[in-house]
């Protein structure tokens, strides 16, 4: 679906962003300016927007963001076996730029966060390593690594998505979960990825290997709580579920959202081609166009329709006489005139016939698209019978 053409982090968000942005920014927000991106499949997307958003750091300077895709110079020329594995695989050029500490940092993931405070906390405590957390309802830490702390923030147990999570210690409602994101010492890293890449039965993850044995081992591990920080308060979605990824973006149109992507505090930066405004336009008095709780972004051209709490990201056009409610189109859709579409997510490209209807009959939406859990109509151009990227000027004005 969603991750049929392109990698996780490359998928668009919020209207006009990629998800690796956010990390990306909190990186450059938080002064990090030397970052690898280790890639691996169905990257060309997502190497095409590093390459054309992120590619103004000053290298004169040691800035850079290098892409590293998998090295595959072991004897089995394997892809990434685990997350741990990845980084093993580019042990050699991280230690090449010589650093004390390293941040390691999930790609797919939707918040603000301070990386410097948490490596402050990190040389502060003298620990291995530094874990940030965050607490989550207990019906979806199974999701997670779930951790437990002392009084002092040392993690004394980790297990990695438990059937039964244990809740945090006088909040029965939730768990503590790793957030993915790891800050290391440099030589304490190199020791713990080559012990594990020896390791016979071992599947090379942090959260499933690296950091149970350390735990185990009784190496120094700390914990740092996202809450602590004032960006967003404790703002943080794994957006690895269509239903999660679905709500993460609409609740971006609520008159107080969780997340501000407004703030000129704490941008969000991202690459978007140079593009006319958004234009609506209203053709008669028997006709009108209806905006309410919604997101649309430059090159769309809406004619004559209702649109609530949707967001149409570039390029996007909307036809006469369409009603949406809910929906997410993403780049370069084109949505046929008297249409009505409701929970549905569009990927890029699709060209919706006139007078379609998704999303009011599940039956009939899952004989043709994918229905999610949550009641999500996802649909993609192979489901449309259309195997070819669209553009937006091949794409009918109304």
């Amino acid at each position: 679906m969603l991750t049929d053409w392109r990698a996780k982090p490359a998928v668009p968000f919020g209207g006009k962003f990629r998800i690796i942005d956010f990390a990306l920014s909190n990186c450059l927000n938080s002064g990090i300016r030397r970052i690898s991106v280790l890639t691996q499949y169905k990257s060309h997307s997502l190497i095409r927007h590093l390459m054309e958003g992120w590619n103004s750091l000053n290298t004169e300077h040691g800035e850079f963001i290098e892409l590293i895709p998998a090295q595959q110079w072991l004897e089995d020329e394997s892809w990434y076996q685990g997350t741990a594995d990845a980084v093993f695989q580019s042990l050699d050029i991280i230690q090449s730029h010589n650093p004390e500490f390293v941040v390691i940092l999930a790609g797919d993931h939707i918040y603000k966060m301070d990386y410097g405070e948490m490596l402050a906390a990190h040389v502060e405590s003298g620990a291995d390593v530094t874990v940030a957390c965050n607490a989550v309802p207990l019906s979806d830490a199974t999701e997670f690594g779930v951790m437990q702390i002392d009084r002092a923030g040392r993690i004394t147990g980790f297990e990695e998505k438990p059937k039964a999570p244990k809740p945090i210690p006088g909040d029965s409602a939730h768990a503590l979960a790793s957030m993915g994101i790891y800050i290391y010492s440099t030589d304490y890293l190199a020791q713990e990825l080559i012990r594990d890449a020896d390791l016979y039965g071992s599947s090379h993850d942090f959260g499933k290997d690296i950091i149970p044995f350390a735990v185990d081992a009784g190496d120094k591990l700390q914990a740092f709580a996202l809450g602590a920080q004032g960006l967003n308060a404790d703002y943080w979605r794994d957006v690895g579920t269509v239903d999660a990824y679905y709500t993460a973006n609409t609740e971006l149109v609520d008159a107080n959202p969780p997340l501000d992507i407004y703030s000129s505090e704490w941008p969000i930066f991202t690459y978007q081609a140079q593009l006319p405004p958004a234009k609506f336009n209203d053709q008669g008095p028997d006709k009108t166009c209806l905006m309410v709780d919604s997101m649309v972004s430059g090159g769309c051209l809406i004619y004559d329709s209702s649109i609530r709490r949707s967001l149409l990201f570039s390029n996007t056009r909307v036809g006469a006489s369409c009603s949406l409610n809910g929906v997410l189109a993403l780049p370069d859709c084109y949505i046929g005139e008297g249409s009505r579409l409701s929970r549905v997510i569009l990927d890029n490209g699709c060209v919706v016939p006139p007078n379609t209807i998704i999303g009011e009959d599940p039956a009939a939406d899952e004989e043709r698209f994918y229905r999610s859990p949550g009641g999500v109509v996802v649909v993609n151009r192979s489901m449309l019978g259309q195997e070819r990227q669209y553009l937006p000027h091949m794409m009918p004005a109304s």
